[in-house]
């Protein structure tokens, strides 16, 4: 998945003047506080996130416990995929497990102006083929993998998530109590 962010960053550098101001004209860096929501349930995800520092996590609310689906770190883009591409109300909260900076790009902006830069709409490709493959790759492993299995997938391809976010989250990620987590931890 890093060459997908490198080709992205690449296209970012490689973007010639015009492209690049329009971005930088529709787009503002904001920093959030520990707790606060980007984006609540319910409310459209017009907004991209293009994380600088710090970490977000996107969860949803069902049969009163909060389901992580995903977790967000420097250079990650958050948004509501469904909703953001969509325009219509989320199912799913993203909020700050730490300060967090993010550059945020409006939606209706980046429409009008990746109809005028040929360049924004290989941006928008792009990112749009990693989220599928990041997603497909999510998928596979939740179907394919036992619960041991997933936590060593973590540690593997991402150990500053076990590093840095609580354990309840980390289980709901991986779509296990708290209890199983905590005895695969114990058998390392």
């Amino acid at each position: 998945m890093q060459h997908y962010i490198d080709k992205i960053k690449k296209l970012i550098e490689n973007f010639d003047d015009a492209t690049l101001k329009a971005l930088t004209e529709i787009s503002y860096t904001k920093t959030f506080s520990k707790g606060d929501y980007l984006l609540k349930a319910d409310n459209i995800c017009d907004k991209s996130f293009w994380v600088e520092s710090g970490i977000l996590r996107k969860y949803y609310a069902y049969n009163d416990k909060e389901i992580t689906t995903e977790f967000y770190f420097k250079d990650d883009l958050a948004m509501s995929f469904d909703s953001y591409t969509q325009q219509k109300p989320s199912r799913e909260c993203i909020q700050a497990l730490t300060e967090v900076t993010v550059n945020i790009t409006d939606h209706s902006s980046f429409q009008i102006e990746k109809l005028k830069h040929r360049q924004l709409q290989e941006l928008d490709f792009l990112m749009t083929e990693y989220y599928a493959l990041w997603l497909e790759e999510k998928v596979f492993e939740l179907h394919t993998q036992n619960a041991t299995e997933r936590y060593q997938t973590i540690l593997t391809k991402s150990p500053h998530i076990i590093q840095q976010v609580q354990l309840t989250q980390i289980a709901s990620y991986l779509n296990i109590s708290l209890e199983t987590l905590s005895r695969i931890r114990a058998k390392k």
